[in-house]
């Protein structure tokens, strides 16, 4: 008998793991079956085109969709690493975040 093992998702931040928001600002890298990768946060799907927009129920996702929301797993692991740093949440970016935790333990 022969064993399988594969992974099926990455998560991808820019905060690190043990901070408070870094859930919010996690992207995941999943599997969806041989050679295929999807680039999320929730159910936000990024596109080639650096876009975020639902992803369909799977019924609904054409091979048109497919072809631009779907990635080999070296360029899905790109893809979620450099949109990481760029994501925004009530107008805060990672880098900000990590900003204002610096200068907050800097005061007296």
């Amino acid at each position: 008998m022969k064993i399988h093992v594969r992974v099926t998702e990455y998560d991808v931040c820019a905060l690190p793991e043990d901070h408070m928001d870094a859930g919010m600002f996690t992207i995941k890298v999943a599997y969806r079956g041989p050679g295929s990768w999807a680039v999320l946060r929730g159910r936000l799907c990024l596109g080639a085109d650096g876009t975020w927009e639902l992803e369909p129920i799977p019924s609904d996702r054409t091979d048109e969709w497919k072809a631009t929301h779907r990635f080999d797993q070296m360029t899905a692991v790109r893809l979620a690493y450099e949109a990481a740093p760029k994501l925004r949440i009530n107008g805060w970016t990672p880098e900000a975040i990590l900003a204002h935790d610096s200068a907050t333990r800097a005061q007296p």
